[in-house]
C-alpha cells in the first residue's frame, strides 16, 4: 500500500535532481567566506549628502557588510547620488493637496579602486504615495516613513545588482 504523500515526495526528489543538473548555483555559496560575500565586504561606501543620503549610506553599509567582515581592505568604491523628490498630487476642492508622491532615484557607480575603472554604472529607484491628512504631524510622519521604506527598497535593488556584477567576474557593464 502506498503512502499518501509518496507521489509528491517522488516528484520533489525528481525536481531537485533535475535542478541540480541544470547548472544553477547559489549566489551566496560559502556563506560569509564565499566570493560574493567577500566582494561585498570589500566595497567602501563614501558619505552621501543630505538626510536621505545618510539613511542610504547606513542601509548600504548594513547590507554590504552583513557578514561582519568589514575589516577587509576596500577593493571597490560605490559612488551614489540621490534624487529625492516630494510632489503634491490631487488637488482638493479647496485648493489643498490631498495626496503626495515621494520618488527616490539613485545613480550609482561601482569603481575598482586600484585601476579607477567603472565596473558598473546603473540607476535604481522607487516611489510611494502618501495621503495628506488634516494633521500636519501625521502627514510629516507619513513622508518620513515613505522615505525610510524607499531607502530600504532602493538599497536592496542596488545590492542585488552589485551581487550580480560581482558574480559575473567584475566585467564592466552598464
Amino acid at each position: 500500500m502506498r503512502r499518501p504523500g509518496a507521489l509528491a515526495q517522488a516528484a520533489l526528489l525528481a525536481t531537485a535532481f533535475l535542478t541540480s543538473a541544470c547548472g544553477l548555483q547559489p549566489m551566496y555559496a560559502g556563506g560569509g567566506q564565499g566570493a560574493i560575500a567577500q566582494g561585498m565586504a570589500a566595497i567602501d561606501v563614501p558619505p552621501i549628502a543630505g538626510k536621505s543620503g545618510w539613511l542610504m549610506h547606513n542601509a548600504l553599509v548594513d547590507r554590504l557588510h552583513a557578514t561582519g567582515s568589514s575589516a577587509a581592505p576596500a577593493r571597490y568604491r560605490l559612488d551614489v547620488r540621490l534624487d529625492d523628490r516630494l510632489e503634491g498630487l490631487g488637488l482638493l476642492s479647496n485648493n489643498t493637496v490631498g495626496r503626495e508622491r515621494r520618488t527616490l532615484r539613485a545613480r550609482y557607480q561601482l569603481v575598482d579602486t586600484a585601476s579607477g575603472q567603472v565596473l558598473l554604472d546603473a540607476t535604481a529607484g522607487s516611489d510611494a504615495g502618501i495621503d495628506v491628512v488634516s494633521s500636519e504631524y501625521a502627514t510629516v510622519a507619513g513622508e518620513e516613513t515613505a522615505l525610510e521604506n524607499l531607502i530600504r527598497t532602493v538599497a536592496d535593488r542596488i545590492v542585488i545588482k552589485l551581487s550580480l556584477q560581482l558574480r559575473s567576474g567584475n566585467r564592466p557593464s552598464g
